[in-house]
């Protein structure tokens, strides 16, 4: 199992720190901290375009990805979307470096050079030390990750303030409820303000207090014009933060692009008619207006009807309205994001 913890000793210019607390006494943390600093002047990080192309991944004679392409742009977020076992992880992780695969990451058009760019990395499993002091380890983990000690102090009680977690600062992890742990996983992440942010099931464990705060930082990190990678099985979600989904199923893309497009591109053939007299409307419709339908039904107090050719809905719309019986509104029936989910992740 690859952790949080691992990812972070193993993606900081390359060098593995095993035991607790060595980072300290090595000199890299300064010399990325000073390599970022520089970037960030130049204005390298500014507007920034992540591209996956090709890739392709084999443990074994298992193929477990297989020609993936998706992009995401700074200040928008991908909804990275499929199955358990689709690949997306392993897309995730080879994006960050963790192990190889063929194909290309680019940044901005170029291969990606992870010595230069700050990754913030949430994964669905838990990664940290469970018997370690809260504070000390984030300290930790932004040293190892390019910080000074004295930054890393100060964006680690930040992000313990922002995430109404201040009084658990020298408690240890394992004390903490999962919503909390879950909470201090996200600080590990977003501590060393990272130019690319990976979030695999972020809401996981969080009652809905800590989901709306949550929110909250999702919706800032995409205001400061971060690149977001989004994953999760919670629709409501992945369509409040995403522009764009990448839909994955047995190792390949086979949906890509934005909600709204994807919504629009469906049948536009059914109608949802809001009405205080559904069940009267319903029958006038089936007697009066049958020309113009292929099927009805009272749902509550709405009609659903499905119209027999798109270019009827004008048409029907005023010959309903001359029926004389009362109704509040039409609208186009569009597919949620849980409707596309499972249509294009069957088997």
């Amino acid at each position: 199992m690859i952790t949080q913890r691992m990812v972070c000793e193993r993606t900081s210019l390359g060098i593995e720190f095993p035991f607790f607390g060595q980072v300290i006494q090595k000199p890299f943390p300064l010399i990325l901290s000073m390599i970022y600093s520089f970037y960030y002047v130049l204005g390298v990080f500014a507007d920034m375009k992540l591209e996956v192309k090709d890739l392709y991944k084999n443990f074994g004679d298992k193929q477990v990805l297989q020609g993936v392409d998706f992009s995401v742009e700074s200040g928008t977020a991908l909804g990275l979307l499929g199955r358990n076992g689709a690949g997306k992880t392993t897309a995730i992780r080879i994006i960050m470096g963790v192990f190889g695969g063929e194909g290309e990451v680019l940044l901005d058009g170029k291969s990606i050079n992870r010595r230069e760019i700050n990754f913030g990395y949430l994964p669905e499993e838990r990664g940290l030390y469970p018997k370690k002091k809260i504070s000390e380890q984030l300290t930790y983990f932004g040293m190892l990750r390019g910080m000074s000690k004295k930054n890393a102090k100060e964006s680690v009680l930040s992000w313990l303030d922002r995430l109404e977690m201040t009084q658990y600062a020298d408690a240890r992890l394992d004390t903490l409820s999962k919503g909390n742990q879950q909470k201090i996983q996200l600080a590990c992440a977003l501590v060393t303000d990272p130019d690319i942010i990976i979030l695999d099931e972020p809401f996981s464990g969080l009652d809905p207090v800590n989901a709306m705060l949550l929110k909250g930082v999702v919706a800032e990190v995409i205001k400061k014009g971060r690149i977001l990678l989004f994953s999760s099985h919670m629709m409501n979600y992945v369509e409040e933060f995403c522009e764009k989904i990448a839909i994955m199923r047995d190792g390949k893309v086979v949906l890509e692009g934005k909600i709204k497009d994807i919504k629009r591109s469906t049948d536009r053939k059914k109608l949802v008619i809001a009405s205080p007299e559904a069940p009267k409307l319903a029958s006038a419709i089936g007697e009066r207006l049958a020309d113009y339908i292929a099927c009805k039904e009272v749902q509550g107090d709405h009609v659903a009807v499905c119209l027999r050719a798109e270019g009827h809905k004008v048409k029907f719309i005023s010959a309903m309205a001359a029926l004389g019986i009362d109704f509040d509104g039409v609208q186009v029936f569009e597919p949620t994001l849980q409707d596309i989910f499972v249509k294009y992740t069957e088997v």
